[in-house]
């Protein structure tokens, strides 16, 4: 079968989204818990930077003073705590061994809790009104290693979890691609072409565009631009107009190959709620993985060699 991971996929987590009590104020979540059957698809690696800090639980909250996360590692801003000590120097070697251990494991992505000043991406604050100083210490180095970051508040959520899940899956298998002629790049273009067009049309149409243009020959440096290209797209979330829209274009294409209808998927002006729209998604991944089609709202998909094996057992035409 074309287009599979089977080896599981490495992720980092916050550890206080990972069952550990580890919040200033000594809360924590089990985000990951939510997953269910799911979780199991994944290894996963709990850090805790303001932990590894020696900062303690509970502890005083802290907060980026001068500038963001990024302004810290520059040394224009600083990390002080609610009783204004300087914990700077304390949170940025924790959150370079943090990084370590993430390197070491082989983690290419990293399940963050919004809204710390540590782990957070897009906002600093827990105020739902203050973004804060976004990025956070943490979030600021993660995005310059370019992991696939996934706020852990999505995990409670089948649809956005659903689409992370996706790009996830897509993000590993690009990075996986070893591109040595312009078959290979033309290869990991059209087997991702679709769903960058729905995360971002401009920029994929470009893309497409560019990739046409190339000049003769092979340059391994356009190569791995546009593969840098392609993974800053997969880090986009899509919307729920963009996903119902590629769903049911890759529904039509399913009919029309003659691999039959799925039931559950209804007409795209039908109305129907988040959960309906997963229960849809989940459907037409299942049947297209079970039929040995390709699925263009999620072109790679995760399977076990043991669940392969038992497809393969079952309808040896499977490819």
């Amino acid at each position: 079968m074309k287009f599979l991971l089977q080896e599981k996929v490495v992720l980092g987590v916050s550890g206080c989204n990972f069952g550990a009590p580890y919040r200033y104020n000594r809360k924590g979540w089990d985000r990951i818990k939510k997953l269910n059957r799911e979780q199991g698809d994944f290894i996963w690696h709990p850090v805790c930077p303001e932990v590894i800090a020696a900062l303690g639980v509970p502890r005083e909250p802290i907060r980026i003073s001068g500038g963001n996360g990024q302004d810290v590692w520059d040394g224009t801003a600083k990390v002080l705590n609610r009783k204004g000590e300087d914990v700077t120097e304390r949170l940025k070697q924790a959150c370079l061994q943090s990084l370590e251990t993430l390197k070491k494991a082989g983690a290419v992505g990293y399940v963050f809790m919004e809204g710390s000043p540590t782990c957070g991406v897009y906002r600093t604050s827990l105020k739902n009104k203050r973004l804060g100083h976004p990025p956070g210490v943490f979030g600021a180095l993660l995005l310059r290693e370019g992991f696939f970051l996934i706020p852990a508040i999505d995990l409670e959520s089948p649809l956005r979890w659903w689409d992370w899940r996706r790009r996830l899956h897509a993000f590993v298998w690009v990075k996986q691609q070893e591109i040595t002629s312009k078959q290979d790049l033309y290869n990991m273009w059209y087997t991702v072409k679709f769903l960058c067009q729905e995360l971002d049309e401009s920029l994929a149409r470009n893309l497409g565009k560019k990739l046409a243009n190339l000049p003769k020959g092979f340059s391994p440096t356009d190569a791995k631009d546009l593969k840098t290209s392609v993974l800053e797209i997969l880090r986009k979330p899509s919307s729920v107009n963009r996903i119902k829209q590629r769903l049911w274009k890759s529904y039509i294409y399913h009919r029309r190959t003659a691999y039959g209808e799925v039931d559950v998927v209804l007409p795209p002006e039908t109305p129907r709620n988040i959960t309906q729209i997963t229960k849809e998604l989940l459907a037409m991944e299942r049947n297209a993985f079970e039929k040995g089609q390709f699925f263009s709202s999620a072109p790679i998909l995760y399977r076990s060699e043991q669940r392969v094996r038992k497809i393969m057992e079952d309808d040896p035409a499977a490819t």
